[in-house]
């Protein structure tokens, strides 16, 4: 049925890598709802985290101009340390009600800093560990939860280049752990992995794109593209999950 439709996939998958690099927080948050037409969740789970780690690769080469090294520890070690209870415990939950709440959170906090624009969290070690769990227990139990860090950095006004980054080496590290906790949960199917080559290319040329169309963006249009995406990426949620 997929090779039916490998286009329309290929199309989609692109135009997801775009997005989730000019919102600086990664593909997964349109890849897993344009996956789940074609595959099982579980499968969706393992060919996301695959698909992942050739996109984080790909931004920590393009956008080598530094990150945070202070925000990749104080948000990135909970997040990996996250990410693997989430991962282990997908197979318990129902994805449906956590995603329901996920997409409500998004839209809440999304809102909250468009309207009030002066608003700025404090980027110290605990904002930054709040936000690692989160994301990363998010990204385990449901595939996605660059939305929930991208809030986390966007609430900190990053400078965009250090934003995806930063991003980037955090949800580098997340990937890995999920992977390994996937395999051995059996999420990665033999005859998905055909498609691995495939997301590898479009995971660069998306980047590639991305990153062309940032370099016309300044900061403050930049955050405020981050929380839009992420207002949109919450009603998709609420919405497509019903």
């Amino acid at each position: 049925m997929l090779t039916k439709y490998l286009p329309i996939f290929v199309l989609l998958s692109l135009l997801a890598e775009v997005l989730g690099t000019i919102g600086g927080f990664g593909s997964s948050v349109y890849f897993v709802p344009i996956a789940n037409f074609f595959f099982d969740f579980q499968s969706v789970l393992g060919l996301t985290a695959l698909y992942h780690l050739a996109s984080n690769t790909s931004k920590i080469v393009l956008f080598k101009k530094g990150f945070d090294k202070k925000l990749v520890l104080t948000l990135g070690i909970p997040a990996v340390i996250f990410v693997s209870v989430g991962a282990y415990f997908s197979k318990y939950f129902n994805p449906k009600v956590l995603t329901y709440v996920l997409g409500a959170f998004l839209m809440l906090m999304s809102l909250i800093f468009l309207i009030f624009s002066k608003l700025r969290v404090i980027p110290n070690a605990p904002n930054a560990i709040v936000g690692g769990s989160l994301s990363g227990l998010s990204a385990g139990l449901l595939g996605t939860g660059g939305a929930i860090r991208g809030i986390t950095m966007a609430a900190f006004k990053m400078d965009k280049d250090k934003f995806i980054a930063t991003s980037a080496v955090i949800d580098l590290a997340v990937d890995f752990s999920r992977t390994i906790v996937y395999y051995f949960n059996g999420y990665m199917r033999k005859d998905f992995m055909y498609l691995i080559p495939i997301l590898i290319v479009i995971s660069v040329v998306g980047t590639w794109i991305g990153k062309k169309i940032l370099e016309r963006v300044s900061q403050e249009q930049f955050r405020n593209f981050v929380l839009i995406l992420i207002f949109l990426i919450g009603i998709v949620s609420v919405v497509a999950n019903k």
